[in-house]
């Protein structure tokens, strides 16, 4: 047996991957995690990508490079050009990440799954009376980005971004472990509510990156400010860009969750499912009204 495979066989259990991944002192282990992917020391990121290698597949053959001076840069890598396409269909909202869909489905009553027998309010998570109402009746879908993954996020239609707000929290795990275990997970921790008017039918969309232990460091384009444990919230950045489909937004700094909500006359697209697989650029909504 490889030692990967013991790896995985042992955290897989889930009291002892619960205890590893949320009873460690969260902030401080993010923290230094933070300090050591900035290190600039090509050894050291090959040291650590190696390690890392031992807990996760790594495929780098999309990457445009393969050797890099930090963790932070491995993890941050840009892709190939023409390694993802975007679907041009003006009825489509594509993903704006890659991710394994966690759930998804209907606003109801004010409220989503976060995981099978465990709901939790829009207004816990989006922290707005008014973006609530607008996706009561409304659905919603939550991408959950491997810490292999790709980790850049883009712009899911031609759109404006509107407003971002950021919202200081914790770092719990976001795997589906700790989704099963911890109420209200997604809106204990640290997020951004990044809101984005579609150009052609001005329906709001919302993307919600929320961060995790390692990770809680997200940055964005068009707010001039990386979002951390030490920016506190929330606080409300104005914004005013406008980004074509598929342009990048930004990136999370390891690995976390991306949840889309839209509003009514906006559906799941075809084909997607629990558990799937979904690249930047695919079907994840599709336009059936045009009009606010």
């Amino acid at each position: 047996m490889t030692v990967r495979r013991t790896i995985t066989r042992v955290t897989q259990q889930e009291q002892l991957n619960f205890l590893l991944t949320n009873r460690l002192p969260r902030r401080w282990l993010t923290l230094f995690m933070g300090w050591l992917s900035r290190l600039e020391q090509p050894w050291l990121a090959r040291t650590c990508i190696a390690i890392w290698g031992l807990f996760t597949e790594l495929d780098l053959s999309e990457a445009q490079k393969t050797r890099f001076r930090s963790l932070q840069e491995f993890f941050t890598r840009q892709l190939k050009e023409g390694a993802r396409r975007v679907d041009p269909d003006p009825d489509i909202v594509v993903s704006p990440c890659d991710g394994i869909v966690g759930e998804m489905g209907l606003v109801r009553d004010g409220s989503v799954l976060q995981a099978k027998g465990f709901p939790y309010t829009l207004m816990d998570l989006l922290c707005d009376e008014e973006l609530v109402s607008t996706y009561l009746n409304g659905t919603f879908v939550t991408l959950r980005l491997a810490s292999n993954m790709y980790h850049r996020f883009h712009a899911p239609y031609d759109c404006r971004v509107e407003r971002v707000t950021y919202v200081s929290g914790d770092t719990w795990n976001v795997n589906p472990i700790a989704l099963k275990r911890v109420e209200n997970l997604f809106c204990k921790n640290e997020r951004a509510i990044i809101r984005c008017r579609l150009n052609d039918s001005d329906h709001l969309i919302t993307l919600v990156p929320v961060a995790a232990i390692l990770v809680a460091s997200i940055r964005l384009h068009c707010a001039d400010v990386l979002l951390h444990l030490r920016y506190r919230g929330p606080n409300t950045i104005p914004c005013d860009a406008s980004l074509r489909k598929g342009e990048e937004m930004g990136w999370f700094q390891h690995g976390s969750t991306m949840i889309a909500f839209a509003p009514p006359g906006v559906a799941l697209a075809s084909g997607l499912g629990l558990g799937s697989v979904i690249r930047m650029g695919q079907p994840l909504l599709s336009i059936t009204g045009r009009g606010a």
